[in-house]
């Protein structure tokens, strides 16, 4: 399997510096600061890019899920939302929530939630952070 890579560089002190991340792929180079990470600057953060990265593998794990039941899923979004707060003399995630929303024919709710529900903790990113508490939100659309 191959293994993928990311590069960042931060120039000067916390609060008054600013960084690049880049990915190995090139596909996303982006600015950073500390007002985009812990404000509502402009550019991204890494909370932002973990998301990213875990809607991503949650919609893909949750298509190969479906896909392992015998179904076909035609579309699935999902959102992640990565709390960052401030815990005695630094910073921690102490919440991430995904909600997904999936479009597939021939699938009753209660069997889309346990195909859902056990994907969350099947996808890759999820079991790297399974440190951090994981709250689903999955919605089926007709």
């Amino acid at each position: 399997m191959p293994v993928r890579n990311a590069d960042a560089v931060w120039e000067g002190d916390l609060k008054s510096g600013k960084g690049s991340v880049k990915l190995g792929s090139g596909a996303f180079e982006g600015k950073y600061s500390f007002t985009s990470r812990f404000e509502n600057g402009p550019g991204t953060n890494p909370e932002e890019l973990l998301g990213a990265a875990h809607a991503a593998c949650y919609s893909m794990a949750l298509s190969n899920g479906l896909g392992g039941a015998g179904l076909k899923p035609t579309r699935i979004h999902t959102t992640a939302k990565v709390t960052i707060e401030k815990v005695g003399e630094g910073f921690k995630i102490t919440r991430i929530l995904l909600q997904t929303e999936a479009q597939v024919s021939g699938l009753d709710d209660a069997k889309f939630q346990e195909i859902a529900l056990k994907t969350k903790s099947g996808c890759p990113i999820s079991q790297a952070l399974s440190a951090t508490p994981i709250d689903l939100e999955a919605k089926l659309l007709k």
